[in-house]
């Protein structure tokens, strides 16, 4: 045989994988496809496949094995392989995200957890992945898979690894915050943070506090748990204390659920007086705070925090690491008082049995990779740059930032006059384009000329060609 035949022969017998074994699969898969193999059909034995396409039987055995996994043939013991029954039905529904849904608070995740590779995502609440440390976490894995047996297969402690809740602690103390590695209760992710604290510190009727806007997961979490939400209007500096003070006096509530450090979406940072006043207040009224921290590594220079100047008497830190390591790597935490932490796993074990210890062993490798500190220090950089450059296109349109972040990766915008950003979401998601509409966010449903923007997906041309056509043609509010 030629060289080029060699070649020729050895292609043929790569799969989509490059291995040979994905070669098998993949010709078994296209003779069923064709109807060359129906349903119920028996395949050739793993002898005579073998025989047929020069392959080693080790090679047909585990083809067979795989395709037997997902489900596409079926083993028979002592009859051999056959291919499995009919697919469920195709619906039109499996296309993707319906566009006809209703703007509420799970619209943007919805839409944007659901977008292919190709559709434009100016309105999620992550990075792109190439914007992620994916050598740290590579490395980490890597690591990870030379583990004891133990690490890959046991569950976790109730409170969750130890080395990273130390870890924890003293990242914590360089914010301020002093917490004890037995204060800190690891979790599945930020979100079941706060609903475990919410499962802790209220019941259904009860009031909870939030931002206007806040971060739209806040609203159907707190609705999951059948409280009354209750907002405060938020400004550059924190929640506005008048309307505050007079929300606890006529409210009453038990919780305020709240961002610290650059405010989601706003990007808005506390202020000291602000954070303080706050305390005091909710001293005076008896308000435990959930302070939602999961962008403090995004921060510049650390804004105050409200779980420092109280010292986790009335205010519950929470955070995760989806934001800056991956949205894959489930992992999150509570800071808290050690009497609350007591009830709260209680909680986390009859919500989820333990924490997912290969998560947590992932992050701790990642964290103590001197790289972390390096991509952070880059990305907060490539962060800014992104920051003033997507200001300065949308200005181009007329879509005007409502302040200039300090930093991490959200835009908070008003859009001309008598702009529905609901209206313009809907209709660019028809472009492939998840745009993230003001009322999302806003309780009192005042934000409809705003948009939430993220600066590191918003660099394509079409996001703002799309945008400068839209607003030109889209119907102005009555």
């Amino acid at each position: 045989m030629t060289g080029s035949g060699q070649a020729a022969r050895e292609r043929a017998l790569a799969g989509a994988d490059g291995t040979r074994v994905g070669a098998v699969m993949a010709a078994i898969r296209q003779r069923i496809a064709g109807r060359m193999l129906a349903p119920g059909a028996r395949l050739p034995s793993i002898r005579a496949l073998a025989g047929t396409i020069a392959v080693s039987k080790s090679t047909v055995v585990e083809a067979y094995d795989r395709l037997a996994a997902e489900g596409v043939i079926e083993a028979r013991r002592g009859s051999g392989f056959y291919v499995a029954g009919h697919a469920p039905p195709f619906s039109p529904a499996d296309l993707g995200p319906r566009l006809e849904r209703e703007v509420d608070p799970f619209w943007v995740s919805r839409q944007a957890l659901d977008a292919g590779e190709a559709v434009l995502k100016p309105g999620c609440g992550w990075l792109p992945a190439d914007w992620l440390p994916q050598e740290s976490l590579r490395r980490a894995l890597r690591a990870l898979s030379r583990a004891p047996a133990e690490t890959l297969a046991d569950y976790g402690t109730p409170l969750g690894l130890a080395p990273l809740r130390q870890l924890l602690s003293r990242r914590l103390a360089a914010h301020g915050v002093e917490a004890a590695p037995d204060q800190i209760l690891l979790t599945e992710s930020g979100t079941q943070a706060l609903d475990l604290v919410c499962g802790l510190l209220v019941e259904p009727g009860d009031t909870v506090l939030v931002d206007d806007p806040c971060y739209f997961n806040f609203h159907a979490l707190l609705r999951a748990h059948r409280v009354r939400i209750v907002g405060v209007p938020y400004g550059p500096n924190g929640p506005d204390l008048a309307a505050f003070e007079q929300v606890l006096a006529e409210h009453q509530p038990r919780l305020y659920v709240t961002n610290s450090g650059l405010h989601n979406p706003t990007g808005a940072s506390l202020s000291p007086v602000v954070a303080h006043r706050i305390l005091k207040l909710s001293e005076a009224f008896g308000l435990t705070i959930v302070e939602d921290d999961i962008f403090a590594d995004f921060e510049p220079e650390p804004a105050p925090r409200l779980a420092a100047f109280d010292g986790l008497e009335r205010v519950v830190q929470i955070g995760s690491f989806s934001k800056s390591l991956s949205a894959s790597v489930r992992c999150g935490y509570i800071a808290a008082r050690r009497d609350w932490i007591e009830g709260l796993i209680d909680l986390k074990i009859a919500a989820s049995f333990g924490t997912g210890r290969l998560a947590a062993e992932l992050v701790l490798g990642v964290l103590i990779d001197g790289s972390y500190r390096r991509h952070m220090d880059g990305l907060r950089v490539r962060l800014a740059r992104a920051m003033g450059e997507t200001a300065a296109r949308l200005r181009a349109i007329g879509i005007e930032p409502w302040l200039e972040p300090r930093g991490g990766m959200f835009l908070w915008c008003r859009l001309p006059e008598g702009l529905d950003s609901a209206v313009i979401a809907q209709r660019l998601l028809a472009q492939d384009i998840v745009l993230a509409p003001g009322n999302v966010y806003s309780l009192s449903q005042s934000a409809a000329r705003f948009m939430r923007f993220n600066v590191a997906q918003s660099g394509d041309p079409r996001l703002f060609e799309a945008l400068r056509t839209m607003t030109m043609a889209a119907p102005r509010a009555e």
